[in-house]
Order: C-alpha cells, then sequence, then structure tokens
C-alpha cells in the first residue's frame, strides 16, 4: 500500500510539473501520452495530499497559485531526473526504440519532416514519431521534446545542435501574372508590382526580403497587398495571381514541379545555412534521437539539392 501511494504521489507531482509549464491539461497529457483526465485526477490527488490549491482553474487555462509556483521549479526538477532515467534505460536498448516527439514549424514540418518520416519507420519499426508542428516555440526541455528542428538564427540556449542542410530564398510568381504583369529584371523593379508577404506569427514583424546585389546582401521590406503569417498561405495566394513573393526553395517545389509557380529574380537569390536540429544533452546518447538525426539530415540534403534547380 505505501509502494501505490509512493507512485501516485510521484505520478501528480510529474502531471503538475508538465501542466504548469504548458498551461493546460490537455497539453500536459499530450505531452505525457496520457488522457487529460488522468492528469486532472493525479494534480488533484497530490492536492489532497499536500493540502494546497496548485492552480486557479478558469475555463480557458490552468495559473499556478502562489504555493504552486514555489513547488513548481522542484517537480520540474522531478521530471527532468524521471526523464533522464529512462534516457540511459534507452540507450542501453541497442536498437532505437520509444516514442520520438519531434517539433517544428509547419513549412519545415510540411516539406522537410513529414515526408521523411515513412522511410525512418521502415529503417525503425520499433520507433513511435509523434511530430508537433507550431509556429509556437516550444520549450523543448519543459515539454518533453526529444528533437526540435527550427529556422533561422537561433540564440545560444545550451542544448545540443546540429546543422542540417542549406537552402535557398528567392522570389516566385504565378506565370499567369508575370504574363500580364511582366517579369522584373532587377529587385528594384518590384516596385511597380503586386507582392505578397511574410510577418511573423512571434513577433508581428514583416519579412525582409534579401537579396545578393553587387557582391552584398540587400534586404528591403516592399508594400504589399497581401500578407500572411504562415509561409504556406503565401504559396498558395502566389500560385493563386497575388503578385511575386519571396519563400524557401523546399516549400516553393511543389508548386515549381506542377508549374503553378516559377522563380523571379534567381540570380539575385541568396543561400541560407540555419536549418537547425536542437535536442537536450539528456537525449545525447538516445538511439532513436541519433538515428533520426542522421536519418533526417541525408534526406534533407538530398531534397534540397533537388529543390535547388527551382529557385
Amino acid at each position: 500500500m505505501k509502494e501505490q501511494i509512493a507512485f501516485e504521489r510521484l505520478t501528480g507531482l510529474m502531471a503538475f510539473a508538465r501542466a504548469g509549464s504548458l498551461g493546460s491539461y490537455t497539453a500536459a497529457a499530450r505531452s505525457l501520452s496520457i488522457s487529460p483526465s488522468a492528469v486532472s485526477r493525479s494534480v488533484q490527488r497530490l492536492e489532497r495530499r499536500l493540502g494546497v490549491s496548485l492552480f486557479t482553474r478558469t475555463t480557458r487555462a490552468l495559473t499556478l497559485t502562489a504555493e504552486g509556483r514555489d513547488l513548481h521549479e522542484r517537480a520540474l526538477r522531478l521530471l527532468r531526473d524521471a526523464e533522464e532515467i529512462e534516457q540511459a534505460a534507452m540507450t542501453a536498448r541497442a536498437a532505437p526504440s520509444g516514442t520520438l516527439r519531434v517539433a517544428a514549424s509547419l513549412p519545415i514540418g510540411l516539406h522537410l519532416i513529414a515526408p521523411a518520416l515513412p522511410a525512418f519507420r521502415r529503417l525503425h519499426p520499433a520507433v513511435v514519431v509523434e511530430l508537433r508542428l507550431n509556429d509556437r516555440r516550444v520549450d523543448i526541455v519543459e515539454e518533453g521534446i526529444d528533437v526540435a528542428v527550427r529556422i533561422g538564427d537561433l540564440p545560444d540556449s545550451g542544448l545540443l545542435s546540429r546543422k542540417l542542410a542549406a537552402y535557398r530564398l528567392c522570389a516566385y510568381a504565378a506565370p499567369g501574372y508575370l504574363a500580364a504583369r511582366g517579369t522584373p529584371g532587377h529587385p528594384e523593379e518590384l516596385a511597380g508590382h503586386d507582392t505578397v508577404s511574410l510577418r511573423y506569427q512571434n513577433t508581428g514583424q514583416a519579412f525582409r526580403w534579401p537579396f545578393r546585389i553587387g557582391g552584398r546582401e540587400v534586404e528591403i521590406v516592399p508594400p504589399a497587398g497581401l500578407v500572411a503569417d504562415v509561409s504556406e498561405a503565401v504559396m498558395t495566394m502566389l500560385a493563386a495571381g497575388g503578385g511575386i513573393g519571396i519563400g524557401a526553395s523546399f516549400a516553393a517545389a511543389p508548386y515549381v514541379a506542377r508549374g503553378e509557380l516559377v522563380p523571379v529574380l534567381a540570380e539575385f537569390a541568396v543561400e541560407r545555412n540555419n536549418i537547425t536540429a536542437l535536442w537536450p544533452e539528456s537525449r545525447r546518447s538516445n538511439p532513436a534521437v541519433r538515428a533520426f538525426l542522421a536519418h533526417l539530415q541525408e534526406d534533407m540534403q538530398a531534397r534540397m539539392a533537388a529543390a535547388g534547380g527551382v529557385g
């Protein structure tokens, strides 16, 4: 009986730690691969045992109480210790296995990670991959993510990292639009065209269009009649004749292959090498993580090489 009470206390602390980090039972349950009701019951049992309320509950979110904030960091340390024990046990097994949680933004996940997963699973059928796509920047450690793939310049986070592949940023437009409005020969001529632009979800800032002109990189922000905060929507509007826009070669590749988009100002396109995989120190020796990173890098570089010809 004492063992049962101790186990319930441990699971309650782990559920509390994850729910406090993510702000909801549903998100915590998804992270822990259990049901929201199981998370709720575990937290409620913990609250009864401790004699304090850990959360202020509303219909929209959970907020830590003062007592909850005091206990949360300690509970997080317990959760991290438990994950490190699990990772050590997994490392002892030679073959990759278990659940691999991968986080990425929508364009990276849709165009580069999702297409690589079926082949990875055929190589490693004992691994279950959960792909989580969100433009919100997740906290890898607190949310139990094994690998995150991000694009752009990243701050020093203390996480392990690996550059995965280079790609090109190029302007694109629909053939019909260019037939009607003409094709610009220089970035300065964009002022006479309709444009479609991207705005970052996390900052609200407009994406600055980079071009390589005269041996140096120049950034412009042309006035746009159409703006979206998801790059896939930008590509869709361009394919529908919305004007000229800029995007990554891997995101444009399917549209170019179908003849819906063509490169514009390709001689001014710039190359980037800032698609990066990140993973916690505790996952350093995880066989599934190592196998996934190797497979993803090889697959991604092959896709980038194939997409390079489109811009």
